[in-house]
């Protein structure tokens, strides 16, 4: 285990997929801090099974961030708070669209708290033309064939109609 360090950051998530405010929340956090570590969650809890599998994810966030310097992206199998310990990090950071989120995320952080007070919890608000994305809103509308270019990474965009049976 790393010892903890106030410049080193989590950015966890599911990332299925990541969209275009994952990455703006991600590269927020990166200014902030020496380091962030994307945690990508292997099997979340919340939702039955991921579109793309953990790597998937992770070459998808890998690619997008090349150019920011600080970023390492893993998966992670473990508590939140374990896993930000285990990688020297004190703080978690995450990205707040509405109400909805502020109420989850509330109740999250008292946990992580409870099991670790030296693991702090930084909010960061969601710019307003990433205030309504979301990656389940994403899936669906490249469902049916969605104009998704300007919400995802092109990647994720053709994985997402190849995954899908679009084009």
């Amino acid at each position: 285990m790393n010892q903890i360090n106030d410049r080193i950051a989590v950015c966890p998530g599911s990332y299925d997929p990541v969209t275009n405010g994952h990455l703006d929340i991600i590269t927020r956090a990166s200014r902030t801090f020496d380091k962030v570590v994307v945690g990508v969650v292997n099997q979340p809890i919340r939702k039955k099974k991921t579109l793309f599998t953990a790597e998937e994810r992770i070459a998808f966030i890998e690619n997008a961030t090349a150019h920011l310097g600080n970023i390492e992206v893993q998966a992670f199998y473990t508590l939140l708070v374990e896993f930000a310990r285990d990688n020297g990090a004190m703080a978690i950071v995450k990205g707040l669209r509405a109400i909805s989120d502020f109420e989850y995320e509330n109740e999250m952080a008292q946990l992580n708290y409870k099991l670790d007070a030296e693991v702090e919890s930084f909010y960061v608000f969601a710019r307003p033309e990433y205030s309504f994305l979301s990656s389940t809103g994403v899936k669906e509308m490249a469902t049916f064939n969605g104009d998704i270019s300007d919400l995802v990474p092109a990647e994720v965009a053709a994985a997402l109609a190849d995954r899908l049976g679009r084009s």
